[in-house]
């Protein structure tokens, strides 16, 4: 199947929604195309190192601000992976043949799943942080985690390459330690600088 591509310094996972300002003409005429027609596009993650062959299928799922321009405000949402086969031509935006990827039979065990979820929870509460609930009917909780902490565009593509929900899971889990214990430190140097100026050392 040939679609549009909106290649971004951004890695979008399936289920996950994220907003974009769309300004350049290109994108302006692929957007409203899928506005129109109800369509999907191509994100794929684009920075100093090119191109990725991997991203995924996004749909908008709403217009926050139309400017008279003709520059948009949308929100976006990750679904079904996509490997590029082919870049195509003909389009004043990017386009290629896509073929959608589907994750191998390989499921985490309960334990696994367990031992993330607990890593999970352990940086929600030294981030003090009020987030929305994880979906646990959804196909992945992995997907939902990395959606919700912000762990940089290379460890979300490495993410989004995996083949199986076992394999994000148990990447994500050591991860989420080392997320935690780092926002806990910021935070106690935080705590100890504002009550004399100084950080004391421990």
């Amino acid at each position: 199947m040939e679609i549009g591509l909106f290649p971004l310094n951004l890695v979008l996972l399936p289920g996950e929604q994220a907003p974009l300002h769309i300004f350049e003409p290109r994108y302006r005429e692929l957007i409203g195309e899928c506005l129109e027609q109800g369509g999907e596009f191509g994100l794929v993650l684009a920075d100093d190192d090119g191109m990725r062959e991997i991203g995924c299928r996004a749909g908008v799922i709403e217009v926050l601000e139309q400017f008279e321009d003709g520059r948009l405000n949308v929100v976006v949402e990750g679904r079904e992976r996509i490997r590029i086969a082919e870049l195509t031509e003909g389009r004043s935006f990017m386009t290629a043949e896509v073929e959608d990827i589907d994750d191998e039979d390989e499921s985490p065990t309960e334990d696994e799943i367990e031992e993330c979820l607990a890593a999970y929870q352990r940086v929600v509460s030294a981030a003090e942080a009020d987030l929305e609930e994880l979906n646990f009917d959804a196909d992945s909780i992995a997907y939902q985690i990395a959606a919700r902490v912000d762990f940089g565009t290379e460890v979300k593509q490495g993410l989004l390459e995996l083949r199986s929900e076992r394999e994000r899971v148990l990447r994500l889990a050591p991860m989420l330690d080392q997320a935690a214990e780092a926002v806990q430190r910021d935070r106690e140097i935080r705590e100890r600088a504002s009550g004399n100026g100084r950080v004391e050392p421990v």
